[in-house]
């Protein structure tokens, strides 16, 4: 009985302790039961994989920027201006206003002569050696190289006033022997489609010399001036400088109402 007595007194005594009085034992063991401990080992994974999960991205992040070049550099992008640079390069070595140089000209030699009637009288009597140049045309007479021969000659004269004269040379290959004529209401009209030959000087200007060239084959013997033809016979010559067809023009375009009588003749030397 007395055993009984004092274990029933010792279990009374532990049951009105509280876990306060172990505080060694609270200190360590702060959760209550082993399902809260689970429940906070779950919940302190939840905070820590997160963290870890967030660096590893960082690192995956990282590599993933660094993996195009492993020495550390970006990965390079085209330029912007490269493809138009390369289009550019491409376009200027094929640009169609690039052509070759001519071989150089020499120079006409030009003479005058007081023996107008004499002239007029003689070419009155040949067949197409006068004729009338209207006001604002322009006559070309096409004359090609001979094998025959060294060197074209011309000769000229008009009545009461003067006009244009100019001499150029084209070295397109010759298709035809025959001595053309080819009128022309301005120098524009005369291959209109192809670029005028370098010069500053407005073409069709007689006054300054008026460079109406048009073909990239045509190169210039004697700029088109106005010649006093109607006080002095006009002449020159020039040695062929190759194949091709000279140009010989007598420029109208500049009067506005007056058509000009023209006596003329050409002719080979050798």
């Amino acid at each position: 009985m007395e055993k009984l007595e004092a274990t029933s007194e010792l279990q009374s005594r532990l049951s009105s302790l509280s876990v306060s009085s172990f505080s060694g034992i609270a200190s360590k063991n702060c959760n209550s039961n082993p399902l809260d401990r689970l429940q906070s080992t779950d919940l302190s994974r939840t905070v820590i994989y997160p963290d870890n999960q967030t660096k590893m991205d960082d690192n995956s992040n990282t590599k993933g920027l660094q993996q195009p070049t492993e020495d550390g550099e970006a990965p390079s992008e085209p330029a912007a201006g490269s493809d138009t640079q390369e289009s550019n390069t491409n376009e200027k070595s094929s640009l169609p206003g690039e052509r070759k140089a001519l071989p150089p000209l020499a120079p006409a030699s030009t003479w005058t002569s007081l023996s107008l009637k004499e002239l007029k009288a003689k070419l009155r009597q040949e067949k197409d050696s006068v004729v009338t140049v209207y006001r604002g045309d322009i006559m070309t007479v096409h004359v090609p190289t001979v094998p025959d021969a060294k060197r074209v000659c011309w000769e000229f004269a008009t009545d009461g006033y003067d006009i244009g004269f100019g001499v150029y040379f084209d070295w397109s290959p010759v298709t035809s022997r025959a001595i053309t004529v080819h009128i022309s209401e301005s120098s524009d009209d005369e291959d209109e489609d192809d670029e005028l030959e370098a010069g500053p000087v407005v073409p069709g200007d007689v006054e300054k010399g008026s460079k109406t060239v048009a073909n990239s084959n045509l190169g210039e013997i004697l700029p088109v001036y106005r010649q006093d033809s109607h006080l002095a016979v006009q002449g020159g010559s020039h040695d062929f400088p190759g194949e091709g067809t000279y140009h010989l023009k007598f420029d109208n375009s500049y009067s506005l109402w007056r058509n000009k009588t023209l006596y003329y003749r050409v002719y080979y030397s050798a």
